[in-house]
């Protein structure tokens, strides 16, 4: 059985992964599995930067192959903010930053307020360049928030296909059209592909 660290605490980001990568010969490792108290500071400018800089920083101190994603919300009428800084924009969280961010796009129609949600995920394994893929999710910034579910900006991003916002859509549903959900899926056949070479770091 292969081992593949997921750099993450969250138990939740671990098992969304497990459910993805189901079927291969894998088994996957968090931080918190491998003692891993350390916190590799994410000082890229881009998502793909700080993936990468997660995915080397915790394989040097794991020893394992490693995954890593870094993901967030891009505006285009704020020129693409928040962007990397998404969890930190405004220096709030939680329902503040949700007004914070209504505030920016005060007077704003809604036919410019097209956003999107960005997730690259980065994977590693000694002796071989980082490997990234990418999941897109396009969609409007509402006037108000609406739906309980979810987290983060949900309750603002409306998915036109969907005729809802991720925080109004069932988790299910959600996790199957999700940036992340599309990333991790396309870092399935990077590691189908690793298993194929028989790489005896993995």
């Amino acid at each position: 059985m292969h081992e593949l660290l997921i750099a993450t605490h969250n138990p939740g980001k671990l098992r969304e992964f497990a459910a993805i990568f189901e079927g291969l010969n894998l088994t996957l490792r968090s931080l918190d599995d491998v003692g891993i108290t350390e916190e590799v500071a994410e000082t890229g400018e881009t998502f793909a930067a700080n993936a990468i800089l997660k995915a080397q920083g915790y394989m040097a101190l794991s020893g394992l192959p490693t995954l890593a994603d870094d993901s967030g919300l891009e505006v285009a009428a704020l020129h693409g903010a928040p962007g990397v800084h998404s969890a930190r924009y405004g220096g709030l969280q939680g329902e503040a930053q949700l007004r914070y961010l209504l505030d920016q796009l005060k007077d704003v129609p809604w036919h410019a307020r097209l956003a999107r949600f960005v997730c690259v995920i980065a994977l590693v394994r000694p002796g071989h360049p980082p490997e990234l893929v990418e999941g897109t999710l396009p969609g409007v910034i509402e006037f108000e928030p609406r739906g309980s579910g979810g987290f983060g900006y949900d309750p603002l991003f409306y998915v036109l296909d969907e005729n809802c916002t991720l925080a109004e859509m069932p988790a299910e549903r959600k996790n199957r059209i999700s940036h992340r959900a599309i990333a991790a899926r396309a870092a399935r056949n990077i590691l189908e592909r690793w298993m194929l070479e028989d790489d005896p770091h993995l």
